[in-house]
């Protein structure tokens, strides 16, 4: 086949697949035009335009109106069997949406249910009406395996555990950040000397403040922290607020125009937040739904904020 040729194929319109299936079974373009409900001019236009792209001669035209040639009566099964599977996707497909409802357990730490997933979910609620969101924002990370959730915003260490599937976003790094009246009141620090003459901002609750105050402990400054908040939303909060400085997560903080960030985040921790959900459920139309959602939108805004993948 000659380059020529091939580029026409490749911008054939399959639509025109109709309209000649249309006239092979009528026998006539104004009969096909009436099946289509398409005029007779764009049904022979549609013919011609197929018949160009193909390079070949689909109909003889007679008296008493169209007649298959040979080389389109070889090609009739085949147009046939493409009109078949075209049927079948969109069969298919609206079996999917139809099976797209229902209720997702979803489940994330306080902070990001309260910064990222809320506006998400509205737009989620306006693009799948048909699908409710149990979210749960806790520290405690629920079991996916026994069917506690159904898919999960989560920050892990170590690859996804058995029969938990799901698709990397970025590292979860985090990085001491100021409100931007503290900054303006007592400047920014920008190295761990300088943070060590500020009021710290400790706690966040769970596994977050046990590494987190690890972390101050091993430069020197766990006697700086001045109050304690029980939640990573408790740190967002008091950070907002300006009464001192606090570990946050660089997902949530790097374009917040409230915040700024004083210290580079520490990369040690090697942690990575995942969109995960479970094999048992990976291929329900609602969960698959809620995970690429998910992903699409959280993976843009990681891109967008330049953050390691």
């Amino acid at each position: 086949m000659s380059c020529y040729r091939s580029a026409k194929l490749q911008n054939m319109d399959w639509n025109d697949l109709r309209y000649f299936l249309a006239v092979a079974r009528e026998g006539s373009t104004l009969a096909a035009g009436r099946s289509l409900r398409v005029s007779q001019t764009t049904v022979a236009r549609r013919i011609s335009a197929l018949e160009e792209a193909l390079g070949l001669r689909l109909f003889e035209k007679l008296q008493a109106g169209y007649a298959l040639t040979l080389e389109g009566e070889r090609l009739l099964e085949r147009a046939a069997a493409v009109e078949a599977a075209a049927t079948h996707f969109s069969d298919a497909a609206a079996a999917e949406a139809r099976e797209a409802k229902g209720t997702v357990r979803l489940s994330t730490e306080e902070i990001f249910s309260v910064t990222l997933l809320a506006p998400l979910l509205r737009e989620l609620r306006e693009l799948h009406p048909e699908i409710t969101i149990d979210l749960e924002a806790s520290v405690e990370v629920r079991d996916l395996a026994s069917g506690e959730i159904d898919v999960a915003l989560r920050s892990i260490s170590t690859d996804p555990a058995s029969g938990v599937v799901g698709r990397r976003l970025c590292e979860d790094n985090w990085a001491f950040y100021c409100s931007t009246d503290y900054a303006h009141r007592n400047g920014v620090p920008k190295t761990i000397r300088e943070l060590k003459r500020h009021s710290l901002i400790g706690g966040g609750g769970g596994n977050l403040w046990r590494a987190y105050s690890a972390f101050l402990d091993k430069i020197g400054a766990a006697d700086l922290v001045a109050m304690h908040q029980a939640s990573s939303t408790g740190l967002l909060t008091a950070v907002r607020a300006g009464l001192g400085i606090a570990v946050l997560p660089c997902m949530i903080a790097e374009d917040d125009p409230e915040l700024v960030r004083c210290l580079p985040p520490n990369r040690e921790h090697k942690r990575s937040m995942w969109v995960l959900t479970h094999e048992r459920v990976r291929h329900s139309p609602r969960v698959r739904v809620v995970t690429d959602f998910l992903y699409d939108r959280l993976k843009k805004r990681v891109q967008k904020l330049g953050l390691a993948p």
